[in-house]
């Protein structure tokens, strides 16, 4: 019986090794409606990357829009995404007279190991690491969070968790849900390829205490690979990034317990995610949610377009 158990053991093992070695996520087409949306966009007046340092050592990256100091804006990207990619958000935004800081999270736009970070919960630390550089709120200060698209799950996150007293209120920007959530689209919309495989492998081997494997590439983005040297897109995410830049499997309950006032803004055309599923799954939930669906606006054109521009701008300041 001792026998038979070891061997029951060896082969478990040589098949959760062998379903973490041979499941790589492959990268999906490049998916044209992200990759041509920044063809011909103005990065005019985009200002220059500076550099804090997190708890760790480890030197992040945030691009600043001093404006009126009383009001604070923290703007994060979306899946691959830059500080470069969110310019005309952050611009739009610091038009209206706040001060805007557009932030890098670890793992993307040169900031960390491309696609990987420590530990889940190192981006929720980079943050609060952030936000420490600002100083103590001045009287009558707001800052707000907002979030694009994951980094929008991430913010929804973020907020509902025990930092989320930090900002007064959160600006969702079609914000990526759970994969099974009535918002979500398979493999959104052709945007991502996930290893389902070798995410319950490290999923159930990390409820054991194995993390080892947890750098691991488990999804894959349609970026243009004849961009990527210049975009600084982030094409793959390891499993413990994929796990923390996005929302908690709790989502509902995070956006529950948010402290301060929450909206959301979403292109009627969004081929990512359904944008008429939002109100429906979140407000029961949240009543005091504002849900702006702007009409004729895809995924992309919510950080690009003039009437989301505006819509979001308004609502940050």
């Amino acid at each position: 019986m001792l026998t038979i158990i070891v061997v029951l053991i060896l082969f478990a093992g040589l098949a959760f090794a062998a379903v973490i070695a041979l499941t790589a996520p492959k990268p999906p087409v490049a998916m044209a409606s992200v990759s041509r949306s920044f063809d011909g966009v103005d990065y005019g007046g985009m200002p220059d990357k500076q550099h804090f340092t997190a708890r760790d050592g480890t030197s992040l990256v945030y691009r600043a829009y001093p404006g009126d100091p009383s009001r604070i804006v923290v703007v994060v990207h979306g899946s691959s995404g830059t500080t470069a990619s969110v310019h005309p958000l952050a611009r739009a935004i610091h038009a209206k007279g706040a001060t805007v800081y557009a932030v890098a999270m670890r793992g993307h736009d040169e900031t960390g190991r491309s696609g990987d970070i420590d530990y889940v919960g190192q981006l929720d630390d980079d943050l609060v690491d952030f936000v420490k550089t600002l100083g103590q709120p001045s009287a009558g200060q707001t800052r707000t969070l907002l979030g694009f698209s994951s980094g929008g799950g991430f913010v929804l996150r973020f907020a509902g968790g025990p930092n989320g007293g930090l900002f007064e209120h959160i600006i969702l920007v079609s914000p990526q849900l759970a994969y099974n959530a009535p918002t979500s689209r398979p493999s959104a919309g052709g945007w991502v390829s996930v290893s389902i495989p070798r995410i319950i492998a490290l999923s159930l081997l990390s409820r054991i205490g194995i993390t080892a494997f947890n750098g691991l590439p488990v999804l894959a983005m349609a970026v243009d690979p004849a961009r990527l040297a210049y975009s600084k897109q982030t094409a793959f995410y390891s499993y413990r990034l994929w796990r923390n830049f996005g929302p908690s499997d709790d989502y509902l309950g995070d956006l529950k317990r948010i402290p301060g006032s929450v909206s959301l803004f979403v292109g009627a055309q969004d081929e990512i995610f359904h944008a008429e599923q939002y109100a429906p799954l979140l407000k029961p939930v949240r009543p005091d949610l504002t849900v702006t669906v702007l009409p004729g606006i895809d995924h992309m054109g919510m950080t690009l377009k003039p009437a989301a521009l505006e819509a979001i701008a308004a609502a940050a300041n």
